[in-house]
This record gives C-alpha cells, sequence and structure tokens, in this order.
C-alpha cells in the first residue's frame, strides 16, 4: 500500500472524532427529548387543572352529534357581497375549501365577539328574484333556523335583485330583522349572500338552507337542512386566554371535542435564534451551517414522527396519541395529550428546536466547532501526504533516470535540499549513485588495465620461448617447453577475449541503430560462412526477407561470427551447422543449430556466463568469452540468448522483440 493511501487512511480515522460526538449528541438528544416528554406531561397535567373549570360554559360535542365549525376572525368583514377579507376565500367556485363539486353550494361561518357570519356562494346560472307583487310565486332565498334557550327562532333572507338584504320573519305578514343584514352580490356563475346575524350561545344550534326552485316550481333546497339542527362549535376565548397563560415558548395547545373539533388553541412562538446574516464573521457562517447540518443527522436518526396536523378544523381525536414524536408541518415535535371533562382532551406540543442540542446553544456550537477542525485537520493531512507521496515520487524517478535499462548509471542526481528524512534518504541516494558511478568505472576499466599488464610478460614469455627453440634442448625440457608455449596461447587468448568483450560493452554506447531486414543479413552472413568453412555443411533456414527489425546490424553480425565459430569447434567433419530464423508471437527468433554432442543439464543455464567453456582443457584458450559477447548483444537489442538440446546436436537461439513490442535502443 503506498504511503499516500496509509496516511489517506490515517486522516479518515479522524473522522471517529465527530463520529463518536455525533453518537453522544444522539444519546444526549434521547435523554434531553424523555426529560422533555415528561416535563411537558407534567405541564399538561396543571393546564387540565386550570382549564377543566371552564369547560362547564362549553357543552361538548360528541360523535354523531351534527355540527357546524366556525371560524374566529380577528376583524369584522365588510358587508358587501365578496368575500375576498374571508380565510381561505378563493374566488373560483370550484376551487377552495368553500367549494364541494358534487353541489351547488358552498359556505363559510365565521364568528367575532357579537356576531356570527355566514358567507355562501351559490351556483344558479339564472336565479329567481323575489316579486314583491306576487310574494307567493317561487323564487331563490335563504332560509336560517337557530335556536334561543331551547326554542326555534327562523329567518328569511330574499330579495328582488341584488344588493343589500335584512332578515325577515316567515309570516303572512312579514317584519324585517335588522339585526340580520348583509348584502347579495351576483356573479357570472350565480350569486353570493355575506350576513352577519347575532351571535348564538355556546351550546346552541344553528342551520340554513337555500331555496332553488326548478323551472316546475318545485323548491329543492342545498345547505346543512333544516330537519335536524347541527350545534355550532367555535373557538371559546376564555380557554384560549387560559391556554396561553400556561405556555411556554416554543409550545402550541389545543382542546379537542370528543368529536374532534378543535374549541380552543393557542401558541407562544419562540424567539428566533437566526441573527442578521450581515453581522456574521465568515466564521459564524460556517459554524451555522455545520449547526444545520448536525440538526438534519439527528432528526435523520429520531424515530420517525407522526403526522398530526395540529392546525386542522377537526381532527380523528381516536387516532391522538397519548404521547410521541409528531410532525405539525414545522418539523419534529413532542406531543402530549391529557383527559378533560366530558371527554375532551388537552393537547401540548413542544417544538424540538428549544431542545439543547437541536439549539444554537454552546454544546452544538462546540460539535460544530469540533467537526470543522477535524474537517479542517484532515485536508491538512491529506496535502500533506500528497506532498510527501510527491517528493518520494520525484526522487524515484531521478534514480529511475539515473540507470539505464542495461544497469549503467547515465546521469548523476540532482542535488537534494531540506533537512528531514526524505532529503537525507536523497542525499543518501546520492552518495550511493557516486560510489557505485566510481565502481563500475573501475570494473569497466579493470579488464583493459589487466589486459594491459600481463601482455607485457606474457611477451617476454613468449620471446623467451622463441629464443630456447633456437638451442638444443632435451627431450624432457622439450616437453615442459611445448606446455609452457600451450599455457602462454591460452593466457593470450583470454586476455584477447576480455579485451573484445570490454571494447564490446564500451561500443554499446556509440552503437548506431536502424531499420533493416533482418533475413537479408542472415543470408548473407550464411554465404560468407560457406565460402570459409569449407569442411561443414552451412544452410540457412527461413525467409529470405520481410523480417523488420530496429537495431544494430554489424552487432547481430558479430553475435552470428560467435555463433557460427562455436558451433565450428563443436560439429563433427562434414556436420550440419543451420542458421536458422523463424517468427513467434512478439520477437523473432535468431537460432543456429549445429550436430555434435549435447550440453550437460547443469551448464544449459550458464554456458552465456563468463569463463564458463565445454573445450577440451589441451585445446586453445577457450573461456566462454565468445558466448559472453553473445549474450550482451542480445541484452543490448532487449533480447534474450538461450541454449537447448535439439535433434542430434545442440540449439542456441536468440529472442530479438519485433519492432511493434520493441523500442529503439
Amino acid at each position: 500500500m503506498s504511503l499516500k493511501r496509509q496516511l489517506l487512511i490515517a486522516s479518515l480515522l479522524t473522522l471517529l472524532i465527530p463520529w463518536l460526538g455525533l453518537q453522544f449528541v444522539l444519546e444526549l438528544d434521547g435523554a434531553l427529548r424523555q426529560q422533555a416528554q415528561g416535563q411537558l406531561l407534567e405541564q399538561a397535567q396543571r393546564m387540565a387543572v386550570q382549564t377543566n373549570p371552564l369547560l362547564q360554559r362549553q357543552p361538548a360535542v360528541f360523535h354523531g352529534t351534527p355540527a357546524l365549525f366556525a371560524h374566529t376572525l380577528s376583524h369584522a368583514p365588510n358587508l358587501d357581497g365578496f368575500g375576498d377579507d374571508w380565510p381561505g376565500y378563493d374566488e373560483e367556485f370550484d376551487d377552495g375549501p368553500l367549494d364541494d363539486p358534487n353541489t351547488p353550494l358552498g359556505w363559510q361561518l365565521a364568528v367575532d365577539r357579537d356576531h356570527l357570519y355566514l358567507l355562501v356562494k351559490a351556483r344558479r346560472p339564472q336565479p329567481r328574484y323575489f316579486d314583491p307583487g306576487q310574494p307567493h310565486q317561487p323564487h331563490d332565498h335563504l332560509r336560517l333556523v337557530w335556536t334561543r334557550s331551547g326554542e326555534r327562532v327562523e329567518r328569511l333572507i330574499r330579495t328582488p335583485a341584488p344588493g343589500p338584504v335584512v332578515g325577515w320573519q316567515p309570516q303572512d305578514d312579514p317584519r324585517p330583522d335588522y339585526r340580520i343584514r348583509g348584502f347579495w352580490q351576483a356573479h357570472g356563475n350565480g350569486y353570493q349572500l355575506e350576513l352577519q346575524l347575532p351571535r348564538p350561545e355556546p351550546g346552541e344550534r344553528f342551520s340554513f338552507a337555500i331555496i332553488q326552485p326548478d323551472q316546475a316550481g318545485v323548491p329543492p333546497s342545498h345547505g346543512p337542512g333544516l330537519t335536524t339542527l347541527p350545534r355550532l362549535v367555535t373557538r371559546a376565548p376564555l380557554l384560549e386566554q387560559a391556554l396561553t397563560r400556561g405556555l411556554a415558548p416554543g409550545q402550541q395547545a389545543a382542546i379537542l371535542d370528543p368529536a374532534g373539533w378543535r374549541v380552543a388553541w393557542s401558541e407562544r412562538p419562540a424567539a428566533p435564534d437566526s441573527p442578521d446574516f450581515d453581522s456574521l464573521s465568515p466564521l459564524q457562517i460556517v459554524e451555522r451551517i455545520s449547526l444545520n447540518g448536525l440538526r438534519g443527522l439527528v432528526r435523520f436518526y429520531q424515530p420517525s414522527p407522526a403526522r398530526w396536523p395540529l392546525l386542522a378544523d377537526r381532527q380523528p381525536i381516536e387516532q391522538l396519541p397519548e404521547q410521541g414524536l409528531i410532525d405539525n408541518g414545522d418539523g419534529p415535535a413532542l406531543l402530549v395529550s391529557q383527559p378533560l371533562a366530558d371527554g375532551r382532551r388537552l393537547v401540548l406540543v413542544q417544538s424540538l428546536d428549544q431542545l439543547l442540542t437541536l439549539s444554537g446553544s454552546a454544546l452544538g456550537t462546540v460539535i460544530a466547532r469540533s467537526t470543522l477542525l477535524v474537517i479542517a485537520l484532515m485536508l491538512v493531512l491529506l496535502g500533506y501526504s500528497s506532498w510527501l507521496s510527491w517528493r518520494i515520487t520525484r526522487l524515484q524517478r531521478a534514480v529511475s533516470s539515473s540507470v539505464d535499462q542495461d544497469g549503467r548509471i547515465i546521469a548523476a542526481l540532482p542535488p537534494v535540499r531540506g533537512r528531514d528524512e526524505v532529503s537525507e534518504l536523497g542525499h543518501q541516494f546520492r552518495l550511493l549513485m557516486d560510489k557505485l558511478q566510481g565502481y563500475t568505472d573501475y570494473l569497466e576499466s579493470f579488464s583493459r588495465r589487466l589486459t594491459h599488464e600481463l601482455k607485457t610478460p606474457v611477451a617476454i614469455v613468449r620471446s623467451s620461448l622463441d629464443n630456447l627453440a633456437h638451442t638444443s634442448p632435451t627431450a624432457d625440457q622439450q616437453a615442459y617447453l611445448d606446455r609452457v608455449r600451450q599455457a602462454t596461447e591460452r593466457l593470450s587468448q583470454i586476455l584477447q577475449g576480455m579485451s573484445e568483450a570490454a571494447r564490446l560493452e564500451q561500443s554499446f554506447d556509440h552503437a548506431e541503430h536502424e531499420p533493416f531486414d533482418l533475413a537479408e543479413v542472415a543470408t548473407q552472413a550464411t554465404h560468407a560462412y560457406q565460402a570459409l568453412s569449407p569442411g561443414h555443411r552451412i544452410q540457412y533456414q527461413g525467409p529470405d526477407q520481410g523480417c523488420q527489425f530496429h537495431g544494430s546490424p554489424e552487432l547481430l553480425v558479430q553475435l552470428l561470427d560467435k555463433l557460427v565459430d562455436n558451433a565450428r569447434d563443436f560439429t563433427p567433419t562434414a556436420g550440419l551447422i543451420e542458421i536458422r530464423l523463424s517468427a513467434d508471437p512478439g520477437h523473432w527468433r535468431l537460432a543456429v543449430y549445429n550436430q555434435g554432442s549435447a550440453l550437460p543439464d547443469a551448464l544449459a543455464s550458464e554456458i552465456f556466463n563468463p569463463f564458463v567453456s565445454l573445450r577440451d582443457s589441451k585445446g586453445e584458450g577457450h573461456l566462454g568469452q565468445g558466448l559472453l559477447i553473445v549474450r550482451l548483444i542480445a541484452e543490448h537489442h532487449q533480447g534474450e540468448a538461450r541454449a537447448s538440446n535439439a535433434d542430434d546436436g545442440v540449439e542456441f537461439s536468440i529472442l530479438l522483440p519485433r519492432p511493434s513490442q520493441a523500442g529503439h535502443a
């Protein structure tokens, strides 16, 4: 594993710190939610004790009891027949909370302190208005019915034309009731009626029906109905005032009837914790972003909240949990419910934004700052690891470019500055390369100096032997002289081979490479060997042309010379010597085969090493320098030299890379 990856893993391990901090925050959040749940339940119990006496003035509405809900208005609407100042109003008849596409009628009820307001929208393209001259003629009108101290009260709203209206008593001799007033407004799709009535007492009933006679005069009615009067349900201001006094910042409270109607609702907004953006420093902005991310993580790991629309006019009270985590549209919140008199329930909701782990508290700020610090530290470590890896890679490239493929030192390492361990390593590499360069120069010149130094004593010995040849030695002396002469010739050939190998290695640096046809070189060399070796059968096997290669043809001819010369020494008279050229996958195979004795298995892999020879020790001084030269030329061309036993002989093969796989040496 690279150093950069190791430092990356070490940097990633620092993320355990914010992870552990997150686990602590999650545990703290759970503990705070449990504590807040208990405190919220105690608060709900105290509020239930305070509100129970007030509920006696507000009769409960149970399941199965028909009821109409009236919204509470902050100010009285303008009685102009337009509902744009009503909550939730929409101009389109088929849209908005007042409309039911299956009925030609929509309505909305609202109350203030003293009055009840009714907004009716009727779909009636051609309404039939009241004719004062024919009062019994069928016409469109609105019937209002409510109870007062248990007695039924009824009024009519009719008009000969759109405009202001008042209530009328349904008698043969009707009289107006000016406590009921409003406006009848026509529109392209029908008409709209806006009325103001006296507000019924709590627990009283109220209903209405709009009569729209058809062409035959049959008066069908639309609306809640007049047979069974619904209860009028509104929010109680006294209850809401009592709830408001018991609320803390960030809390909401509601009282629900047994039928689920919301008869009281109050809230106390939390103090905003978002300062002016322009007043924040860059660090504080980053802290805010991190804190919001922390809140998102905490909410992600919290239990899934149940959906509970606290602002709805009517809610399924049978599905109301006693306590738990809910989503009321503004985010997660804690909910507790407390039973009240007559089957009512008190619902108290606490926003989670007020808890310590989710607010802009000191703990949240510390967690956010530590997270930012760890991220910054990780980035610094990553940058440092990248810089350190780059320095080591640069040192590696410098070392690699200082040595060629043959192991020769071709350039000195550049000086390294710095006092750390990497700089010291580069300095030691530079010293090592300098010492290796000196040692290599010594080895390359050693054979030259040794050959030069030994030539003089060999010449002296040879001249002494020539002088002794002019004397009359005895038979025993002549035998010793012959042995000395043979040893001298052997030593002379050894020196010549060493000198030739040294000159060859030096010539590699100046050898010119060019593209040529390897088949033509092998064919021409074979013809030359045939003329020089009449005692052997020398022939060529392979293509005559088309074997392109990039290298030095002179060095390859020298390689063939050494292989053929070696083959002559081991091939019997009239034996076969064959130069072979073939194409193998990825390389050319240039081989020299000769008939004769086989190679020993122990020397098959060492035959190309220096001072290894299979010739008789009584022969001339061959110590394997020829095959060493063969191996050096093959390696110079990025090739490989091999020796193996073949049928009735030995084959020396040279594998040379083809131009598509070989670079220019």
